[in-house]
Order: C-alpha cells, then sequence, then structure tokens
C-alpha cells in the first residue's frame, strides 16, 4: 500500500511537527486535487465533524519517525487561520511571503 507522509503544524508552543503516514485515499480526503497545504478548520468544515475524525482517526495511528521520512507530500495546520493568507491557494509551491524583504 503506497502511503504519504503528512507533517502537522499545530498553534501549541510546543508543537513537534510531527509527521504521520496516510493512505492515498486518506490524502485525498484531507488535500483535495492537486493541493498539499490544509487547515484542519477548512477540511472539518468540507468533509463534516463525523466523517473527518474517521479519516484522521487512522492516521494519528502511524507516526513516521522523522529521520525516516523521504519526502513530505502535505502538511495540514491545525488552530492556525491566520496563516492562510500565505497558502491562498493551499499550494505550497505558490506560498506568498507577505510583507517578507529579502
Amino acid at each position: 500500500m503506497t502511503m504519504k507522509n503528512i507533517q502537522i503544524i499545530d498553534g501549541a508552543d510546543n508543537c513537534t511537527y510531527s509527521v504521520f503516514a496516510a493512505t492515498e485515499e486518506e490524502f485525498s480526503a484531507i488535500f483535495p486535487g492537486e493541493t498539499d497545504i490544509e487547515f484542519s478548520e477548512d477540511f472539518f468544515d468540507r468533509v463534516g465533524e463525523e466523517r473527518g475524525i474517521e479519516i484522521t482517526r487512522p492516521i494519528w495511528q502511524r507516526p513516521v519517525n522523522k529521520k525516516n521520512v523521504e519526502g513530505i507530500h502535505g502538511t495540514l495546520f491545525y488552530q492556525l487561520l491566520d496563516k492562510k493568507r500565505f497558502y491562498p491557494t493551499k499550494r505550497e509551491s505558490e506560498m506568498v511571503p507577505l510583507g517578507v524583504d529579502f
């Protein structure tokens, strides 16, 4: 079974940026189309609370040691809606570095 790695970033001060393995079906439910960024609030609004828990529950049972990660296929933000302004298309490659001077 092909698995995709999802990095979880949440609003906690002690966030560990954990990585979990998701099946193709689970990944597609969280990241529709060509997206690779999602916000938990948007995901649960889209699929509903019950279905969202049904999709994510098995993912939490598959943590991936970051030392063994071979690619991160998507990033799921929890409690960080303020970051949406940087990801208007929900594609990391199209991230907008607002207010950043290089």
